[in-house]
């Protein structure tokens, strides 16, 4: 498998599922077959630059932009790229597959499957743990892998006491070999109406954390909330860009709710 070619990894899971000795486990497995550099993209290691001592939800948005940004990066010098991250909604997901797609790069979504019950206890032995609710909070957010055509696991690794990833992760190998070896399909033409849905959810859902991240509009988050999801529903017209869909979705908001847009 004296395979040239780079690609994208993108591991999906909950914190402390298992994902960082995943990660090391593939890359080691990679090196033996695989002309290209692995790097592991590891948000902790921005996290901890950032707060060393605690970890503090307010910055991940910035930690996720510098994520991002080193994917892109390391694809665009040739390197196979595992994204060693949560990517619990399938906004983060798409944010990685655009980036593949951008690099005309292939891309390969592992679930790293777990149990909250055995992350809560395996967080409480890291050596800088996260607070409960935050695991809880993510676990009740966690977007399904079937909302989208395009969102779907190529593989899912069920992470258990006794389970070991090095066979697991033998057979996934051999499987992205075998799948690089196919001639990418190209598709002519793609449902208006199917990306007008993806673009909806990701688009609103953004925005939305925008809005929230105003101290003003927290008082308004369930009113925000709400009339989102009815927008998403309600809405059937086709748009010709995202900026047109932001640009209603903002008008939408200012004839509905009496909140500081932005």
């Amino acid at each position: 498998m004296n395979i040239k070619k780079n690609f994208l990894i993108i591991l999906v899971g909950l914190p402390a599922s298992g994902k960082t000795t995943f990660a090391n486990i593939v890359k080691k497995k990679l090196n033996l077959h695989y002309q290209a550099e692995v790097k592991i993209i590891d948000p902790d290691l921005i996290r901890y630059k950032l707060t060393p001592t605690t970890f503090d939800f307010q910055i991940e948005p910035r930690v996720r932009k510098e994520t991002l940004e080193k994917v892109r990066e390391h694809l665009k010098k040739g390197m196979i790229v595992i994204s060693d991250d949560l990517n619990y909604y399938s906004s983060m997901r798409h944010d990685l597959k655009s980036i593949a797609d951008d690099l005309k790069t292939k891309y390969y979504t592992i679930h790293i499957s777990a149990s909250l019950e055995l992350c809560l206890e395996r967080n409480k032995s890291r050596s800088k743990p996260i607070p409960d609710d935050v695991i809880q909070g993510i676990y009740k957010k966690f977007d399904s892998f079937k909302k989208y055509r395009w969102d779907y696991a190529f593989k899912t690794y069920n992470s258990t006491p006794s389970s070991d990833p090095v066979k697991f992760i033998e057979e996934l190998i051999k499987e992205i070999s075998e799948d690089l070896k196919k001639k990418k399909e190209i598709s002519v033409k793609k449902s208006l109406h199917s990306v007008n849905l993806e673009s909806l959810d990701l688009i609103t859902r953004k925005y939305v954390g925008r809005l929230l991240n105003n101290p003003q509009n927290q008082s308004h988050k369930d009113e925000i909330l709400k009339h989102r999801r009815l927008y998403i529903k309600h809405k059937s017209k086709s748009f010709s860009s995202t900026k047109s869909i932001l640009k209603d979705f903002k008008k939408y908001l200012a004839e509905n709710i009496n909140i500081p847009l932005v």
